[in-house]
């Protein structure tokens, strides 16, 4: 835990490209077992916000405290932080020339030691889970797409992380492919893992979210719980996003 009783704290974000300043000093507070979704437009920020507390990109300002770490700090093992953070990309980034089993066992062998009938007999039983058990011996491109992201999912679970970061992993998926990855996100939530997910699925933020961060041009314009914010956002930013969402159907 953070010393503001916090397990994911940041203080004054920033985060650069070149000359392009896409976080503009970012203060988020995520409690442990809390649901945090990040909502707004393409560009607001979202995806590069979590790839600043997975340590993928450097922030160029502010601070960054996980279960207690300051991990923006100097001589931050890397290694051993990603392996208290899992992320889920849109892409499912599933390795093509492996099966499921040895995609899920790779990280808990390779970077945990975990001997391989260990690491392969939790794989098995994760993907009994979601009811993917009988494809452990499938390459991914044997998968629909909704399987695949339920796999990378389960192979971001294979470390045992106590942060889950999940970066608009509908997006990539069709319609009726979106449901069964939804319903896998839902049992973590209700498990109590800790998220923090980017998504365009208002309606499923609303249910499973107890914060929910409206992002605009790298800001933090409107945080609260998703009834104050679906229901009567303050800010004329957010009101704006949502009417655009609700004519689009998406809320």
């Amino acid at each position: 835990m953070s010393e503001n009783g916090h397990f994911v704290s940041l203080q004054g974000v920033r985060k650069r490209f070149d000359d392009l300043e896409v976080l503009h000093g970012i203060d988020l507070d995520v409690g442990e077992h809390e649901v945090v979704c990040l909502i707004g437009a393409s560009g607001s920020g979202k995806s590069t916000l979590l790839r600043c507390i997975n340590l993928l990109e450097q922030v160029d300002g502010g601070t960054i405290v996980v279960d207690g770490q300051t991990i923006t700090g100097a001589k931050v093992d890397v290694n051993r932080l990603r392996q208290k953070i899992g992320i889920v990309f849109q892409a499912y980034n599933l390795f093509p020339h492996m099966t499921v089993l040895q995609n899920v066992t790779l990280a808990p062998r390779k970077a945990l030691g975990i001997p391989r009938s260990q690491a392969e007999g939790h794989a098995r039983a994760l993907l009994r889970q979601i009811g993917l058990e009988d494809k452990a011996d499938e390459f991914p491109d044997r998968l629909s797409g909704g399987q695949q992201q339920r796999v990378a999912i389960v192979r971001a679970l294979a470390t045992g992380p106590k942060l889950l970061l999940l970066d608009e992993i509908t997006s990539a998926l069709d319609p009726q492919l979106i449901g069964e990855v939804l319903e896998l996100v839902r049992e973590l939530a209700d498990s109590g893992m800790t998220m923090i997910l980017a998504t365009h699925e208002m309606g499923f933020a609303r249910e499973v979210a107890n914060k929910i961060c409206f992002l605009d041009d790298g800001v933090i314009r409107e945080e609260g719980p998703p009834e104050a914010i679906f229901s009567s956002p303050r800010e004329e930013r957010t009101r704006e996003f949502l009417a655009r969402v609700l004519e689009g159907g998406r809320l």
